[in-house]
């Protein structure tokens, strides 16, 4: 069984959890044999999201079992979650023996607070981008990128790019024939009615 853990914590960024939980759920249902995906929060179950959505998570982080796939995801929330010792430490604990170690957006944070980014190339939310390079902590940290591998870890940037990062997980975990079998049944082919140039 591959376990897929998902930490969530008080303002979280909803998309930034819920887009890789909807894809390795989706997995989950078609091969239940082989992945197992459950949301983890520290100290309690209950949490609010950053636009105030209400949720529960599966599962306290003390009853995990070792993750194979840790995903750490961002928000406002981020900020104290990384200054948190007994979540960062426990995050830290799993990606000791963790297949893959990943982050979402902000919670790049986490990782850093657990030294997990240390050396290493990231990528993280775009407004977030020269704190981190500020910090001194990753080797380098990519702009203009979906997502970016280092090792065994894999940083993503912000919000909806963890749907991305989550999809190559899946087909590094499985296979790639499979992870777009998901993309297909989820309809994930983006198409934005707009650019992102607002300079006009």
């Amino acid at each position: 069984m591959i376990n897929i853990g998902i930490l969530v914590f008080d303002r979280v960024e909803e998309l930034d959890f819920i887009g890789p939980y909807e894809m390795f759920a989706a997995a989950q249902d078609r091969a239940s044999d082989v992945l197992d995906v459950k949301t983890y929060g520290f100290e309690k179950l209950e949490f609010v999201g950053n636009k105030r959505m209400q949720f529960t998570a599966h599962a306290f982080c003390r009853d995990a079992p070792q993750l194979d796939v840790l995903i750490v995801p961002g928000g406002n929330g981020s900020v104290k979650a990384a200054k948190h010792k007994g979540l960062v430490n426990w995050v830290k604990l799993q990606a000791a023996d963790c297949q893959w170690t990943s982050s979402i957006c902000t919670g790049a944070r986490i990782l850093q607070a657990a030294g997990l980014i240390d050396g290493k190339r990231i990528t993280t939310f775009h407004g977030a981008i020269e704190d981190f390079r500020k910090a001194g902590r990753a080797r380098e940290v990519l702009d203009d990128v979906r997502y970016v591998q280092d090792g065994s870890l894999v940083t993503s940037a912000g919000v909806s790019a963890g749907i991305d990062m989550s999809l190559w997980l899946l087909g590094q975990i499985t296979s790639p024939t499979f992870a777009r079998e998901i993309q297909a049944y989820t309809e994930y082919f983006p198409a934005p009615p707009y650019s992102a140039d607002v300079s006009a």
